[in-house]
């Protein structure tokens, strides 16, 4: 089911700091940041050779980043990205199989505008998953 790893999500306390970070020691291609309000955060993405990295940064008291950066104060891995060709299948296969689709398992319209869900940690491992549904993965 699941294809390329797309992107590792990593949770900053500071944006530019982690930003001018990754340009100047890592020599990485750094894009813009971009407020994403409905899932509560300010992204971005770094391109590699052969994946992305995206940094997340709390957009707002509410934010599930701010919760977690509260556990994790220096930041840390928040979660890993697998690209899937049908989200609707995904989902499906998933709660058969007797895995918990965060949301209900309505797919939300993610930072590169295809439909995203997240997969309960409990459920893998301890990680995070996060399934983004693109076109010929």
């Amino acid at each position: 089911m699941i294809g390329r790893l797309n992107h590792v999500a990593i949770a900053v306390p500071d944006l530019a700091q982690a930003m001018a970070q990754y340009e100047n020691a890592l020599g990485a291609s750094v894009g813009a940041p971009e407020d994403l309000p409905e899932h509560g955060v300010t992204v971005v993405f770094i391109e590699l050779p052969n994946t992305k990295i995206e940094l997340l940064f709390p957009l707002g008291a509410d934010s599930p980043i701010a919760g977690f950066l509260e556990k994790n104060p220096s930041g840390g891995i928040h979660h890993i990205c697998y690209e899937v060709h049908s989200i609707k299948d995904a989902v499906a296969q998933l709660v058969d199989s007797g895995a918990r689709v965060l949301g209900g398992g309505m797919p939300k319209i993610g930072a590169h505008g295809n439909p995203v869900v997240f997969l309960h940690p409990k459920d893998f491992q301890g990680s995070l998953i996060e399934l983004e549904e693109v076109p010929h993965s």
